[in-house]
């Protein structure tokens, strides 16, 4: 079985793959002091608890955070004996190539959506992506990611918001029964959703338009459904999109090797 490890800059997700679907999901908050054997005993209880074997062949990571990649290889290492196959390192190898300006680095996690968006749907579409950042990454006819937006993330706005003013509380994201706001929470409430579905809406339209052609609209993050309930956003929303696109990965390292 595959473990594979998104691991972002708020929480890192392990999921286990058996070669045709995920058998479970779990999530625990990226620190980059957490030790590959506090990963292990933390990672064995939730799986003994699912009745799943700790029976791991190959070992697939996705981080944007690298300080948290050293002790994700070492838990890897002394804990299933494998060395792991880390996105973004000149060691894996990616199905298409991404076509981006010289020098620059893609985010692993934009990789992995790529791979997964192109496997699952085809090229020619964009995943928007929820997490501590909103993303949008683009996906040409033969696969490769060739550019894409970043936006604050909704949280991250929500947390600056708070933080720059005094005044204000954090609070929960959700779709408000109204636009107008009667009172703080709500006013705060609609700004956030409404603003976030005009930023998705508006960007997305923006990036047809330059593309120049037909595109499909994937959404993923945990965020994605919420929105979709303000307006049509998506043609799809896949929830495990970035841990697919690591099966995909890791599928195409082995078949290369």
């Amino acid at each position: 079985m595959l473990l594979c490890i998104d691991c972002g800059n708020t929480n890192t997700v392990f999921s286990v793959w058996d070669g045709e679907r995920f058998l479970v999901t779990l999530r625990t908050r990226t620190d980059h002091q957490r030790t590959a054997d506090q990963y292990f005993v933390w990672l064995s209880t939730l799986l003994e608890h699912h009745h799943i074997a700790l029976d791991i062949t190959g070992v697939a990571i996705a981080s944007s955070v690298p300080r948290v990649v050293w002790n994700l290889r070492v838990f890897s290492d002394r804990y299933f004996g494998l060395r792991p196959l880390v996105v973004g390192k000149p060691d894996c190898a990616l199905p298409v190539p991404p076509r981006v300006d010289p020098g620059t680095a893609v985010g692993p996690d934009r990789l992995a959506n790529a791979a997964g968006a192109f496997a699952r749907h085809g090229g020619d579409c964009m995943v928007v992506d929820f997490g501590t950042a909103t993303n949008i990454d683009v996906v040409a006819e033969d696969g490769a990611y060739v550019g894409g937006v970043i936006a604050p993330g909704v949280n991250l706005s929500l947390e600056a918001l708070h933080m720059g003013a005094a005044a204000l509380p954090h609070v929960d994201v959700t779709q408000p029964e109204r636009v107008i706001g009667t009172n703080t929470v709500a006013c705060i409430q609609s700004g956030i959703f409404w603003g976030y579905v005009g930023l998705v809406k508006e960007l997305t339209q923006k990036v047809r338009e330059e593309y120049g052609r037909p595109m499909k609209v994937i959404g993923t993050g945990g965020l994605a459904p919420l929105f979709a309930q303000g307006e049509p956003l998506f043609d799809t929303i896949e929830d495990d999109l970035t841990l697919y696109g690591l099966t995909v990965i890791h599928r195409f390292n082995a078949e290369g090797s």
